[in-house]
């Protein structure tokens, strides 16, 4: 991310979000010329940058379709003209499957997900009632320890799914990230080639059931590389990869070049000289990464790529604190700053709108599925 000009940091409303279009583009045709390398499919998630246009430059560059977290995700991107998209999260819950069947009628390809007999139940019930077929994929646990079907359990309840109605179980999915043998790791190679090997185990063991797996599904912005090469899948599922932050930086993903999404932010108070606080806090800035966790240490919430001496160092919900790692901050009152968040993918979702960067030019651009939970 290229430091805005003083006349253009005039322009902004903070704390804002400032985002480089043509970065975008280069990190959209980046990852899909590693998913063409390897022939894999390319569908990735929208939890980043939650926009329409941003999701429709993605598959203008190749991308088969999208993935998105909740119904409400996939209703927005939906009325913005997209047709193929994969909800890869368990939908339980009445609401959710009225709205889910809804959509399921008003794009070509609605992608559903299970990981348990009882939601992939309540799916079926569903597509009998609605006298649908409803695709679905089967998501795996591969060391994540979240959602997901874990690998010794999968004959059980890979028999017990079999035996439902209306349903087309076309395919597996998994998120695992940096993990391998089950801790983290800082090997995006080794954890995503471990990734790769126990998905394509998986999809042969529910094969032998009598499941026709035709897609398997992994891969996260630190390891799409390494899955797709590993052969045994044929979709990767990135997300963070079209802004990039300072966790995948830091991670071996990308250069500090290929950030293309900062926070902007005013300094509003100097109480003393190693101190300083800024307009954005805990509704600017993700908070979900826990500092000082093995394997990476974060140490602040937030990059300074002008002042690498300061940490975001602790939020109150207006307040961001720096601290100076040694001396003063040489900070004042008034003074904006550029901050590369840790994690970008939740301090996007607290904005609602943010300011593109095209050729020197700055446009407001709404946030489309902004708090889109459910």
């Amino acid at each position: 991310m290229i430091p805005l000009s003083y006349d253009q940091m005039q322009q902004l409303e903070t704390p804002c979000i400032a985002v480089d279009m043509a970065q975008v583009q280069r990190n959209i045709q980046k990852m899909q010329d590693i998913a063409e390398r390897s022939r894999c499919l390319l569908r990735p998630h929208i939890k980043t940058h939650k926009s329409t246009e941003i999701a429709r430059m993605q598959l203008s560059a190749g991308a088969c379709g999208i993935t998105c977290a909740t119904v409400s995700e996939a209703e927005v991107m939906a009325a913005g003209g997209i047709q193929d998209i994969f909800i890869a999260y368990p939908l339980i819950g009445a609401h959710k499957l009225i709205r889910a069947e809804q959509l399921c009628r008003g794009v070509k390809r609605l992608i559903l997900a299970a990981d348990s007999f009882a939601g992939a139940r309540e799916l079926s019930r569903l597509a009998v009632a609605a006298g649908l077929i409803l695709e679905v994929r089967l998501e795996i646990d591969t060391g994540a320890g979240r959602t997901g079907i874990p690998m010794d359990k999968l004959a059980e309840t890979g028999q017990e799914i079999l035996r439902l109605e209306g349903l087309d179980i076309t395919g597996i999915y998994t998120f695992k990230s940096l993990v391998y043998h089950g801790q983290p790791t800082k090997d995006a190679g080794l954890a995503g080639a471990e990734e790769a090997g126990m998905m394509a185990e998986a999809a042969e063991q529910l094969r032998r059931m009598g499941f026709s797996i035709r897609d398997i599904s992994a891969g996260s912005t630190p390891t799409a590389a390494a899955c797709a090469a590993g052969g045994g899948i044929n979709e990767i599922r990135p997300g963070t990869y079209v802004y990039y932050d300072r966790m995948t930086y830091l991670e071996g993903a990308c250069t500090e070049e290929e950030t293309a999404a900062a926070v902007y932010a005013t300094v509003v108070s100097t109480p003393e000289p190693s101190l300083a606080v800024v307009d954005g806090g805990s509704k600017t800035f993700a908070g979900d990464v826990v500092l000082g966790k093995p394997p990476f240490y974060f140490d602040t919430y937030a990059f300074l790529p002008e002042h690498p001496h300061l940490i975001l160092e602790r939020m109150n919900e207006e307040h961001g604190i720096l601290r100076t790692r040694q001396g003063p901050t040489g900070l004042a009152v008034g003074d904006v700053v550029m901050l590369i968040p840790l994690h970008i993918c939740t301090a996007v979702n607290l904005q609602d709108k943010f300011y593109a960067i095209k050729n020197d030019e700055i446009i407001r651009m709404p946030v489309d599925a902004r708090g889109r939970s459910v």
